[in-house]
């Protein structure tokens, strides 16, 4: 009844995209310093926690239940009812749908906790823990279904690989309206405290980066070869790229600043891996780490506290990556995508650069008036003694290094 490759290669993917929330837990643990390293990193942590909790009980229903209005899922997998071990998941892939389940609920797990590197050092648990069920409710499951779940945006023609527009720009809008609602830092200068953590995290997000963007084929085929490749393929040429700027722009080559570059490649190339040929990759690793790194120059110009700088890296690179996609996709590459402008169908071009505007403004502002609702329940920002004090201590109790 079911593919047991494909299966198999799905429970793999999963596996891999599971293993990037951790990996994005010692990112960020390493890029804060050393009196917030565990708040940072409880913020990724709990969220595989909380958000399988959400994600079984009513978020895979709201992302790929019957559509309503083009926005939302109805209550047909409430709980997931109706889901036995005998399910299957579409005509193609031959993967039981648990599978499906299991491997979508890593991306509800990754999204919000991106968002964290943008307030690190500055926002309390508890709202923190409000703002990671709302923002899931109204901005990442009515996402998925518009793009992924056979809404408003799938119906119109919107692709997305494996998350440019329902993972990174959505995230990305949410971390900048996060910055200027919170505020700066009182300690803004505090520098990584562990470039190792980083490099560590690092890897372990280039490696479940794989499941992300191959896996999101669904099944084996020559476009799950094809993503696989243009994943390595655009971080490598986006690090080594950013590298090259570090050294022209700050006269050393700098192993943080390649680490950022390989990141922003990753994020580019995602809405893209499954629809434009290896040597696209390329380009679109080197347009990432040009733009991002003059995306970071001018948030610092601004004096925009994006801790971690998760707009410019994320945000910018999911929105670069949706519009490159409406640039560079051909059919040559994946017979059900689409080609794009430089294929002669500047029609699918507007459509991917209209519809990833419109969640970027919608992520934007809902998230800035989430915010403030939330503040009207429970502060939001710690107290400036909470701040300077640390929140591993203020929030928790507890120190990373004793």
């Amino acid at each position: 009844m079911f593919d047991t490759g494909n299966t198999a290669f799905m429970l793999l993917a999963t596996s891999l995209v599971m293993l990037m929330t951790p990996g994005l837990a010692f990112f960020y643990g390493g890029l804060v310093g050393r009196k917030n390293v565990l708040t940072i990193m409880m913020q990724s942590f709990v969220s595989m926690g909380w958000t399988t909790i959400l994600w079984v009980t009513f978020g895979f229903t709201m992302s790929f239940g019957n559509d309503i209005l083009g926005i939302i899922g109805d209550s047909k997998y409430l709980f997931l009812h109706g889901i036995s071990i005998n399910t299957p998941f579409g005509a193609n892939t031959g993967i039981p749908m648990i599978v499906f389940v299991a491997y979508q609920m890593m991306f509800a797990i990754i999204t919000p906790a991106l968002i964290t590197g943008a307030f690190a050092d500055r926002v309390k648990f508890k709202a923190y823990m409000i703002f990671l069920t709302v923002w899931l409710i109204f901005v990442y499951f009515p996402l998925v279904h518009m793009v992924w779940g056979g809404g408003l945006f799938q119906k119109w023609g919107v692709l997305d690989f494996a998350g440019g527009i329902v993972v990174h720009a959505s995230a990305g809008a949410a971390a900048l309206a996060s910055v200027f609602f919170v505020g700066k830092r009182k300690q803004k200068n505090v520098k990584p405290h562990s470039i190792p953590l980083v490099a560590l995290g690092t890897g372990l997000l280039w490696f479940g980066w794989y499941g992300f963007n191959a896996g999101s084929e669904l099944r084996v085929d020559a476009v799950t070869a094809n993503a696989f490749l243009n994943t390595d393929v655009a971080a490598s040429f986006a690090a080594i790229t950013w590298l090259i700027l570090a050294i022209i722009f700050e006269r050393k080559p700098k192993i943080l600043g390649m680490l950022t570059g390989a990141v922003a490649g990753l994020a580019t190339i995602t809405p893209a891996a499954g629809y434009v040929t290896v040597q696209t990759s390329m380009l679109i690793g080197i347009i990432a780490s040009i733009v991002s790194y003059a995306a970071v120059l001018y948030k610092n110009k601004k004096g925009w506290d994006d801790a971690l700088d998760v707009w410019g890296v994320h945000g910018v690179g999911g929105y670069l990556g949706i519009v490159l996609l409406g640039l560079f996709a051909t059919k040559s590459v994946n017979s059900n995508g689409a080609n794009g402008l430089l294929y002669g169908n500047a029609g699918f071009f507007w459509k991917e650069f209209i519809a990833v505007n419109l969640v970027s403004i919608y992520a934007f502002i809902f998230t800035y008036i989430a915010l403030w609702l939330i503040n009207r329940i429970t502060q939001v920002r710690v107290s400036g003694e909470a701040e300077i004090e640390g929140l591993d201590k203020n929030e928790f109790g507890e120190e990373a290094y004793l």
